[in-house]
C-alpha cells in the first residue's frame, strides 16, 4: 500500500515535546476540533503534572497531537487529536504508534483509554489500531446539559 500523507508545504513531519509556548496553537486546534474542547486550564494541568505530551508538527503547523497519563504497568490516553485538515490521512495511526512506543519503554503493558459513543469515527479508529471495547462508563462526558457514556477500551502492548 502506497499512502501519501499530506503535509503542509511538504514539511518534514516531527515529534515535539508540548510546552507552554504551544498552548495557543493548540487551543485552536482543540477548539476546531471538538464540541466540548479542553481547556487551556486543561493542558497546563496535565503539564504541571508532567503527563507525556507530544505534538507532531509539519514545521510550524500542529497535525496532532496527545496526553497520557503513567500508571503502574499501564498508560491511560487522556487525550489525541488531529487537526481537522488532516484528518483521514494516518496521523492518528502515527500517534498511536509513538504513544505505544514510548509506553513500552517505560516498562507499560497495557494502553487504556476512553471515546464517546456518539464518536464512532474515533470508536473505529482506535478498533483499527487493535483496541478492544472492555467496558462502559454512563454519564462520562459533558454534553451540554445532559451527559454521554464512554466506551473504555484498552490495548495489549
Amino acid at each position: 500500500m502506497n499512502a501519501v500523507l499530506q503535509t503542509p508545504d511538504a514539511a518534514e513531519v516531527r515529534l515535539e515535546h508540548l510546552t507552554p509556548a504551544w498552548l495557543d496553537a493548540l487551543l485552536q486546534v482543540e477548539l476546531a476540533a471538538y464540541a466540548h474542547p479542553w481547556s487551556r486550564a486543561n493542558f497546563i494541568d496535565t503539564l504541571n503534572a508532567g503527563y507525556p505530551a507530544q505534538l507532531l508538527l509539519a514545521g510550524d503547523t500542529i497535525l496532532g497531537y496527545f496526553v497520557a497519563m503513567q500508571g503502574v504497568d499501564e498508560v491511560h490516553l487522556l487525550n489525541l487529536t488531529v487537526a481537522p485538515q488532516y484528518q483521514r490521512q494516518g496521523w492518528s495511526h502515527l500517534l498511536l504508534d509513538a504513544l505505544a512506543l514510548w509506553s513500552r519503554s517505560q516498562g507499560a503493558q497495557w494502553l487504556w483509554l476512553e471515546a464517546r459513543v456518539g464518536n464512532q469515527r474515533a470508536l473505529d479508529v482506535y478498533a483499527r489500531y487493535g483496541f478492544a471495547r472492555v467496558g462502559l462508563r454512563k454519564d462520562y462526558y459533558p454534553n451540554g446539559p445532559q451527559r454521554e457514556h464512554a466506551v473504555v477500551m484498552s490495548f495489549k502492548l
